[in-house]
């Protein structure tokens, strides 16, 4: 949970936050969707004996530090929606 008292986003206007928290959800949206390709690749990637495993670890080390890169933007994210007090709507069709 977040020490919301210590967030660096409170001290900002709910109008600045709410377009913070609606780029910060496109973000997240894109990092998951990405997330899934690389994985997609890797599960395929390990099922084929052609593979070699320098190339399996690279997927691998790929996927794993997106997750880590997502973790950090989830973080982000809640830090945001924490201090914005709720979750703006964002329809799933709007890349702009």
């Amino acid at each position: 949970m977040n020490d919301v008292d210590s967030s660096r986003y409170n001290s900002m206007p709910k109008p600045e936050l709410e377009v913070l928290a609606i780029a910060a959800i496109k973000e997240h949206r894109r990092l998951i969707v990405a997330d899934e390709a690389v994985y997609e690749e890797w599960t395929r990637a390990s099922s084929d004996p052609a593979v070699s495993s320098a190339v399996l670890e690279s997927l691998q080390q790929e996927y794993t530090a997106r997750q880590e890169k997502s973790a950090a933007q989830q973080e982000e994210l809640s830090e945001i929606i924490d201090a914005l007090g709720y979750v703006p709507d964002v329809p799933l069709d709007a890349d702009n």
